[in-house]
C-alpha cells in the first residue's frame, strides 16, 4: 500500500515527513520509494543515468536506501524569471514555458506522473507520495497535478501536515479540510502537527480540540528538530539567517536572485559562519567568497554588475581572499559570456568579472547532467589538499579555458596561486576532503584552531530523523497502510486515535 503526504501550506515539513517515513520503513525492512509528481525548485540532483530531479526526492530515496531515479519526480519546474520556467520531464529538459502555456499541458503531465507512480509501485510495492505547497488552493483544483488531481487519480490515504510554528494551526487544519473537494476529504486519514517548540504535553487539549473539530485523528505532534539534511528550495534560505555567527571563519555566499543548489554549502554551514549575502551588500570582512549556481547566469550577472559586486570581488582578490565559483558562478568569474539567446532570450555578449581566463558560450538548448568523480589537480594551498571528490554537473553552456591551470582533472580553472578557482562540480563541498582543504587554509590564515571533518554524516542524519519521527507519531496507525492488507483503508487510523 502507499499513502500521500499533503500540507496545509508550503514549508510545513512535507519533505522531511516523507524522508522520515521512508527511513522508518527502510529500518523495518520494508521496500519503499518516494514520489513527487511536480516539484518547483532550483535545488536539483543528477541521478546515475543523468536524469535531473528535485533534491528533496533524492534525499528521500537515500533515506529509503535506494538510488534516486527520474520516476520519483517526473515533473520538475526550474524558474528562470519573467514568469518562465524550464520544464524537466522525466529527468530531461522538455522546454521553457510561461505559466499560462504550462497549464495547457496539465492532462499530459498528469498522465506522465501517474505512469511514473505506477512504475514505482510495481517495482517497490510501497510509495510515499509528497504533495506540493498547500493542498487547498481552490483556484488551482482543475490543474493541480501535485495535490488534488493526483489524489483523485491515485485514491490513496492522505496524511495532512500542519506547521504549528507559524501559528494558526487550528485554522490551517480545519480550513484545509473544509476546502478540500468532497471526494478528496474522506481520504484524509490523519493529521501531523509539525515543528512544535516547548513541552508537547501542553498541546494535549489542542489535539483533542482538533480531532473534535475535524473528526480526523491527530497521528502525532512532532517537535522542531534541527537535523542536517539538504534544503528543498529557496524558502529554506530564510532559516539560515544568523546561523553560527559565533564561529571564527566567515564565508560569504552571494545570494543570487536565481540562486540554485545552495545545498552545495550546507556541510560548510556546520563548521563555519556562512552568510547568504544579497547583491549590493559589502563583501569585506569575509575569509572566503563563493559565487554559487544560478538558473540564469546572464541576468544574475547583470544584477551583480549593477550592484558593484565585481569591484568587491576584485578588492577581495587583492587582499588574498579566496574567491570560488560554482557552475553559474564559475561562468561569471570568466572574461565573457556569449549568449545566443538561450539564457536571457536575447542574443548578446556580456563581460564577466575577469578573475579567471575562461569564456562561456550558450549556443544551443543543451544541458549537461552527469555524475562525476574527479581529482583536484589545481595549484595552491586549497586545491592541492582536496584529493579526489565527487558530485554532479547540471548546466547549460560550454566553457573554454585559456592559459590558466585546470582546477580538477579535465574541468574547471584556477589562477596560478589557486586562490581563485571555478568548477561545474555541484556537491564539491559535500565532500569532507574539500571542506577540510578550504577550512584548514582559512583557519591557518586567521590563526584559529581547526578540527577536521571526518564524515558528511548523511546516514546518521536519516536514522536520527526516523527515530525523532517514530518517537512522536503513532506508527501503528501508519504501518497499517504498509501491512498485508489489514487496515489499509483511510478509515483504519480513526480507530487507533487512542494509541498515540
Amino acid at each position: 500500500m502507499s499513502l500521500i503526504v499533503l500540507g496545509t501550506a508550503s514549508h510545513v515539513g512535507k519533505s522531511m515527513t516523507v524522508a522520515a517515513l521512508c527511513r522508518a520503513l527502510y529500518r523495518r525492512g520494508i521496500p519503499v520509494a518516494p514520489f513527487k509528481s511536480q516539484n518547483m525548485s532550483l535545488n536539483s540532483y543528477v541521478t546515475a543515468d543523468g536524469s535531473e530531479i528535485g533534491i528533496a526526492q533524492a534525499v528521500q530515496a537515500f533515506a529509503a536506501g535506494i538510488e534516486p531515479e527520474a520516476d520519483m519526480n517526473p515533473v520538475l519546474l526550474k524558474p528562470k524569471g519573467d514568469r518562465t520556467s524550464q520544464v524537466v520531464l522525466l529527468g530531461r529538459p522538455y522546454k521553457d514555458v510561461q505559466i499560462q502555456d504550462y497549464y495547457a499541458e496539465t492532462d499530459m503531465l498528469l498522465a506522465e506522473a501517474v505512469s511514473a507512480f505506477e512504475r514505482l509501485q510495481r517495482r517497490f510495492g510501497h510509495v510515499v507520495v509528497e504533495g506540493a505547497g498547500g493542498a487547498a488552493e481552490v483556484n488551482l483544483y482543475d490543474r493541480d497535478i501535485a495535490n488534488i488531481r493526483l489524489a483523485r487519480s491515485l485514491r490513496l490515504p492522505i496524511v495532512l501536515v500542519a506547521d504549528i510554528e507559524r501559528g494558526g494551526v487550528f485554522a490551517q487544519v480545519y480550513g484545509t479540510l473544509a476546502l478540500l473537494p468532497e471526494d478528496i476529504r474522506p481520504l484524509v486519514a490523519g493529521v501531523i502537527v509539525n515543528k512544535f517548540r516547548g513541552d508537547a504535553g501542553l498541546f494535549t487539549s489542542g489535539v483533542a480540540k482538533l480531532e473534535e473539530l475535524t473528526g480526523v485523528p491527530v497521528l502525532g505532534v512532532v517537535p522542531y528538530a534541527d537535523i542536517p539534511l539538504p534544503s528543498e528550495d529557496s524558502l529554506s534560505l530564510a532559516d539560515k539567517r544568523g546561523q553560527a555567527a559565533e564561529r571564527p571563519i566567515r564565508i560569504a555566499v552571494v545570494r543570487l536572485p536565481r540562486i540554485a543548489n545552495f545545498t552545495d554549502f550546507e556541510l560548510l554551514e556546520r563548521y563555519a559562519a556562512v552568510d547568504y549575502v544579497p547583491p549590493g551588500r559589502p563583501l569585506s570582512g569575509y575569509d572566503c567568497i563563493i559565487l554559487p549556481g544560478t538558473k540564469n547566469t546572464v541576468e544574475d550577472l547583470a544584477v551583480l554588475s549593477r550592484a558593484g559586486t565585481g569591484e568587491d570581488l576584485r578588492l577581495a582578490r587583492e587582499r588574498g581572499v579566496p574567491v570560488i565559483g560554482i557552475c553559474g558562478g564559475y561562468q561569471m568569474l570568466g572574461s565573457r559570456i556569449v549568449d545566443a539567446g538561450i539564457e536571457s532570450g536575447t542574443p548578446g555578449e556580456h563581460p564577466g568579472f575577469g578573475l579567471l581566463d575562461v569564456a562561456t558560450a550558450f549556443s544551443g538548448y543543451r544541458k549537461t547532467t552527469v555524475q562525476v568523480r574527479r581529482r583536484a589537480t589545481g595549484p595552491g594551498p586549497i586545491l592541492s589538499q582536496m584529493g579526489e571528490v565527487d558530485g554532479y554537473e547540471i548546466h547549460m553552456g560550454e566553457t573554454e579555458r585559456g592559459s590558466t591551470p585546470e582546477a580538477f582533472a579535465g574541468e574547471g580553472a584556477a589562477t596560478p596561486d589557486g586562490l581563485v578557482f571555478g568548477t561545474y562540480l555541484h556537491g564539491l563541498f559535500r565532500n569532507p576532503g574539500a571542506v577540510n582543504a578550504l577550512l584548514a587554509y582559512l583557519s591557518e590564515r586567521r590563526g584559529v584552531p581547526f578540527a577536521p571533518v571526518t564524515d558528511a554524516g548523511d546516514a546518521a542524519a536519516y536514522d536520527a530523523l526516523a527515530r525523532h519521527f517514530e518517537e512522536h507519531v503513532d506508527m501503528d496507525a501508519i504501518m497499517a497502510w504498509f501491512g498485508d492488507g489489514a487496515g489499509t483503508g483511510p478509515r483504519s487510523a480513526r480507530g487507533r486515535e487512542g494509541r498515540r
